[in-house]
Formats: structure tokens, C-alpha cells, sequence
């Protein structure tokens, strides 16, 4: 789940960046272009946040299966 959820943070982070891009060569819809990057944006923070508590949870269960032997 640790690997998806980066790849998820880098995927929505990708997709923020384009958006940011196509906001500034298509003004016409610049709005919806600078909504659609903040959504993405927000994605990728909470993915990332989800990797961390993975990796968090597998050093924990690492770690208590060691105290156990």
C-alpha cells in the first residue's frame, strides 16, 4: 500500500502541475483549470500522508514482531 500511495502522490502532483500549466496558456478557463490544480494538489498531500502512515505502520509491526522472538 506504501508504493501505491506514492505513486498516487506523484501522479496527482503531476497532474496539479499541468493544470497550473494549462491554467496560464488557456485563460479563457483559467478557473476551472486553477480548481481542477487545487484538487489535485489536495490529493497529493493526503496520498502522501496515507505513505507515511504506511511506512509508519510497517516499521511498527517490524518492530513489534522482533520484540515477540
Amino acid at each position: 500500500m506504501e508504493k501505491l500511495a506514492k505513486l498516487g502522490a506523484v501522479a496527482a502532483g503531476a497532474y496539479a502541475r499541468h493544470e497550473k500549466h494549462e491554467a496560464r496558456k488557456d485563460p479563457e478557463h483559467a478557473r476551472s483549470h486553477k480548481i481542477k490544480e487545487k484538487i489535485a494538489a489536495t490529493v497529493a498531500v493526503g496520498s502522501a500522508g496515507f505513505a507515511i502512515h504506511e511506512h509508519h505502520k510497517k516499521k511498527e509491526a517490524k518492530k513489534n514482531a522482533n520484540s515477540l522472538s
